[in-house]
């Protein structure tokens, strides 16, 4: 029997994978890339690059922003957030705040940027939303006004911020939609990605008073349903973004898994009806994003007791907090960064720069090794190989083995708190200052 069910989650993954890829043609088209799980499965990016080495191009960005580059056709797109000086007059680059400040003297503008994928050349900066001083909630040290990651799907980029608003924008730049009602106090600001599923874009709204996911219509931007979490203890506030897995139970075939504090909830995309949740203990503030593998979601939470890794079969009703956990263990699960799967492996880093490898069908841990560091970013898996990226912007590069190997460790001198995204063989890395392109010299 569990053989049978295997095999219907593992088709209905498949389904669910070809649809993401035939819905558009983008390489690394949202948050971790075409299945949202940091693989890249045809790529052979390089082992070593430094700021010498490997470096195809390097463009500054202005601002400062958090959010991960995507790539779709031949561009790559990136948003970031402007604080300018008081009554107009461009970027306030005397005010010496830094990156994610909580200052709101200045006005901010709120920006998606179009870079040429082979030249790295800007070719459009476009203004989304512009808030004037003071009319926009204070920011985080670590976070910044920028930090989610867009979406690419087919003529379209969805540009969202947070509760500072969500916009759609063709490839030229034009806004074609815009919503800034869908508001919330995000405690450290916005982070959480959104996704698309069919005509419905979501994302989870996990502030510090009644949080709640929600769903907009993709062409126009009306709000099409809005579910509110379980109900929950204090410290409601959460970062992560929905992953779309297989679901038998759903008309469209797929359920959207969403982290928020306390508690893990699947729902139906067309009308954001819950089907599950799981409940945490005194856990919050997660903002990794699941992973599905083998019939099952792999998810971190976070909060007053260490992180926790749970495996959770996604096919109950209502809360199936005591018979759907497979297994769960607290040994050096990441609060911020995502995990990755390869091989019937999971391998993850803790945010202050553990490393492990643990089987993923009984999350036993097979080897861990200190790092150093902190770490947010989420790590990507290619050609065989592991790539985690510290904040220092110091990325180890790991082979992707049931042992621990160091293949090199890599530094472009920049702090790095983005996620890497891949086109063809090359890495594209977001650092505090600039976007690189990194390959292996032709």
């Amino acid at each position: 029997m569990f053989q049978l069910l295997h095999f219907r989650a593992d088709r209905l993954l498949a389904i669910v994978l070809c649809l993401a890829s035939a819905s558009s043609a983008a390489e690394w088209p949202e948050f971790r890339g075409p299945t949202g799980q940091g693989v890249a499965s045809d790529a052979k990016p390089p082992i070593e690059w430094a700021p010498d080495k490997n470096v195809t191009w390097r463009t500054p960005i202005p601002g400062s922003g958090w959010s991960s580059p995507i790539v779709a056709g031949d561009r790559i797109y990136v948003t970031t957030a402007v604080q300018e000086q008081a009554g107009g007059g461009g970027p306030d680059v005397n005010n010496n705040e830094p990156v994610g400040s909580n200052s709101t003297a200045s006005a901010l503008s709120l920006r998606l940027l179009a870079l040429d994928a082979q030249s790295g050349q800007i070719l459009w900066d476009r203004e989304i939303f512009h808030y004037d001083a003071g009319s926009y909630p204070s920011g985080h040290a670590k976070n910044t006004f920028a930090s989610p990651t867009p979406l690419a799907e087919g003529d379209r980029i969805y540009a969202h911020f947070g509760p500072l608003g969500t916009a759609a924008v063709d490839v030229n730049g034009n806004i074609l939609w815009e919503n800034k009602s869908i508001t919330y106090d995000a405690r450290h600001g916005g982070a959480g990605s959104p996704v698309v599923v069919g005509d419905t874009i979501v994302f989870n709204c996990d502030g510090v008073e009644n949080p709640f996911i929600v769903g907009l219509d993709k062409t126009t931007g009306k709000e099409l349903w809005r579910t509110p979490r379980q109900p929950m203890e204090p410290e409601r506030f959460a970062f992560s973004t929905p992953l779309t897995v297989p679901s038998s139970t759903t008309a469209s075939g797929v359920q959207l898994v969403s982290p928020a504090s306390h508690m893990i909830g699947s729902y139906d995309p067309a009308d954001g009806r819950e089907l599950w949740h799981v409940y945490f203990d005194r856990r919050w503030s997660t903002a990794s994003r699941p992973v599905y593998t083998a019939g099952m979601v792999l998810a971190c939470n976070g909060g007053e007791s260490p992180p926790e890794l749970l495996a959770i079969r996604p096919d109950g009703e209502g809360n199936v907090s005591e018979t759907h956990v497979v297994w769960r263990h607290d040994n050096f699960a990441p609060l911020t960064s995502s995990v990755v799967v390869a091989d019937g492996h999971i391998y993850m880093v803790s945010d202050a720069g553990i490393a492990a490898c643990t089987d993923a069908a009984t999350g036993k841990v097979v080897w861990k090794k200190r790092l150093g560091g902190n770490f947010s970013a989420s790590p990507i898996y290619a050609a065989g190989r592991i790539y985690f990226p510290s904040d220092n912007g110091t990325c180890y590069v790991i082979a992707a083995k049931p042992r621990y190997e160091l293949l090199a460790k890599n530094s472009l001198e920049e702090p790095t708190l983005a996620s890497f995204a891949v086109t063809g063989d090359a890495l594209i890395i977001r650092t505090s200052d600039a976007v690189y392109r990194i390959e292996a010299a032709r």
